[in-house]
């Protein structure tokens, strides 16, 4: 929790998170236009701690995986010493909070004495957060703590999972390909895992139905070495700074969400009528 924010700032939390707790047990359709105006601010006050807190941390790789995974498990042990490859070469570690690969990257981070940040959500079944946690975060909407994983990271690392994992992974690859984000590294921890996959993007949505291109598949890289993934988001970021120059600054604008601002969408001239277009 934030404890040098302004006090009239934590009482309005305070009083906005009191209000909206207030309204819990309305269901969907009792919720009124003022319960919606009130949990606007519930939202906003998610998002002043994130980057409240955030803001202060390194540059973070973000750390996704199975919560299912167990202590005993290879691709655990490889996680944790992830979080340790990641931490000497400066980074923070950001993971979910929870259990399994977000337990044995924090770990791993913890163990090497860096940065070791959980995002933890609050679910409807009890997500208990892992014990490796320098920084930790508690959200109830997913989108809030969807933004930060993007805006503070300077990278994707995904190892086995399930809806999640997938969920975080074609996020980032959509945000690079529209070009809705600079190129970031996105890391693939376990071929055996992700290479089919990655072959039924090919056969399917690329040679098939031609709903990718080439260039595509190659906005993400697979590896069993955690320490070669390591080096390469190192490198990645260091060409990243040099890219920006001195004063480090992106050429593009950038949104409250960290992604570039982009061109509005073009509409048809609202004076051409559709008949005259369809001559």
């Amino acid at each position: 929790m934030i404890t040098n924010l302004p006090d009239p700032i934590s009482q309005m939390r305070s009083f906005t998170i009191q209000s909206i707790d207030s309204m819990s047990n309305h269901t969907r359709t009792q919720w009124s236009a003022a319960d919606e105006t009130w949990r606007v601010f519930r939202i906003m006050s998610e998002f002043v701690e994130g980057f409240e807190t955030l803001s202060r941390v390194s540059p973070a790789v973000s750390v996704f995986g199975s919560a299912r995974t167990t202590a005993d498990d290879p691709y655990y042990a490889l996680a944790q010493q992830l979080g340790r490859e990641l931490v000497g070469h400066g980074f923070a570690v950001m993971t979910g909070g929870g259990p399994g690969i977000m337990e044995a990257a924090n770990r791993g981070a913890t163990e090497a004495k860096g940065e070791s940040i959980g995002l933890n959500i609050t679910l409807p079944v009890e997500q208990e957060a892992n014990k490796y946690q320098t920084v930790s975060l508690d959200f109830r909407y997913f989108f809030c703590r969807k933004v930060m994983f993007v805006k503070y990271a300077v990278a994707f690392v995904c190892f086995p999972g399930g809806f999640g994992t997938l969920d975080e992974f074609f996020e980032s690859m959509t945000l690079i390909q529209t070009g809705k984000t600079e190129p970031f590294p996105v890391v693939l921890i376990g071929s055996e895992f992700w290479s089919p996959l990655l072959d039924w993007m090919r056969q399917h949505q690329l040679e098939r139905h031609g709903y990718i291109a080439e260039a595509d598949l190659g906005l993400c890289m697979v590896t069993d070495d955690v320490a070669q993934a390591a080096r390469h988001i190192a490198d990645a970021y260091k060409e990243t700074l040099e890219a920006r120059g001195d004063d480090g600054v992106i050429g593009s604008e950038l949104t409250a969400e960290g992604t570039l601002t982009g061109r509005a969408p073009r509409r048809p001239d609202p004076n051409v009528h559709y008949e005259d277009l369809a001559r």
